[in-house]
């Protein structure tokens, strides 16, 4: 007797699930909510979103690579789970590119270099002078060892010949409570927690990380034009675990490429800070191995290691 084929489903039959490694409330969580929202418009099926935080993201990345290979459970990139984390630990429970399918580049977020208003540091020249100068070191925050304010303070410092001093927190709510008390001098960090303080003229902006002047504040210089080549993005990404089907892959990347130019969608980015950018998978996994290239050197020379 012949067996029967049975015709397998389309995808996606059934929900998906968007794995996020941090708490909600901050950027990542509002990128990933609003993405949710319109790939799941475009997918005709809901996309949940599952907030898994701790271990600087390690924890819901984790989760995201021993995931079903199937389709369903995407998980929300960044550099700290991906590309500076295994530099910093050696333990990490998964391997960042080959325990997954790095989907798509969604965009950037510049870093804010930020004092409040009534810092003497008029200007970023004006800070990297006082950095230089002070023997002591600048005291500055971030939301901790590896994190991506902290590794853009490291490459200035690095590059610029700054006296500076880091001062790290466990997120950066606690860091922002101390620089708006005057506990510590500087901080970096990103435009959803910057922005809001900086309108209401707590604080002074005094550079950013990216390589390009952002667009809510083009009198505010890039790091870069004073310090080259000190240029230090956080990103977001989709990635799915290794060995999802290649169809499966090309449907997802297609409805993450046409979500991308989604005008309500792209308003809800650049509110939060997010420069689109919208790589593929072959191009993304070159931008993981340039990135990774790129802070090997900064983080050896500071000898960071996980706490």
């Amino acid at each position: 007797m012949s067996t029967v084929a049975r015709a397998q489903p389309a995808f996606p039959s059934k929900p998906l699930k968007l794995i996020v490694p941090f708490a909600p409330g901050g950027s990542a969580d509002i990128v990933a909510r609003a993405l949710a929202a319109a790939l799941g418009e475009g997918l005709q099926q809901t996309v949940v979103v599952d907030n898994r935080g701790g271990a600087g993201s390690i924890i819901g990345t984790d989760a995201g690579a021993k995931a079903a290979a199937d389709g369903y459970t995407l998980t929300l990139t960044n550099g700290a789970a991906i590309t500076t984390g295994p530099l910093i630990s050696a333990r990490m429970p998964y391997r960042p590119i080959e325990d997954f399918v790095h989907i798509f580049l969604l965009g950037s977020f510049a870093n804010i270099l930020v004092v409040r208003a009534d810092h003497p540091a008029k200007s970023f020249k004006d800070f990297v002078d006082m950095a230089r100068a002070d023997k002591g070191g600048v005291s500055w925050g971030s939301a901790g060892v590896g994190s991506a304010g902290f590794l853009a303070g490291e490459l200035m410092a690095q590059l610029g010949n700054m006296n500076m001093v880091h001062v790290p927190y466990k997120g950066t709510g606690p860091a922002m409570n101390d620089l708006l008390a005057g506990t510590i001098a500087a901080m970096f960090t990103g435009p959803a927690l910057a922005l809001p303080q900086i309108k209401a003229g707590k604080l002074r902006a005094l550079a950013v990380s990216s390589d390009k002047r952002g667009s809510e504040f083009p009198e505010v210089p890039t790091m870069n034009e004073i310090v080259p080549g000190a240029v230090g993005d956080a990103w977001f990404g989709i990635a799915a675990p290794a060995k999802t089907p290649p169809l499966v892959i090309e449907r997802l990347r297609s409805e993450l490429e046409r979500t991308l130019k989604s005008p309500e969608l792209l308003t809800t980015l650049r509110s939060a800070g997010m420069v689109p950018v919208g790589l593929g998978p072959v191009a993304f996994e070159a931008f993981l191995r340039r990135e990774t290239a790129k802070w090997t050197p900064v983080i050896r020379n500071a000898k960071i290691t996980a706490e």
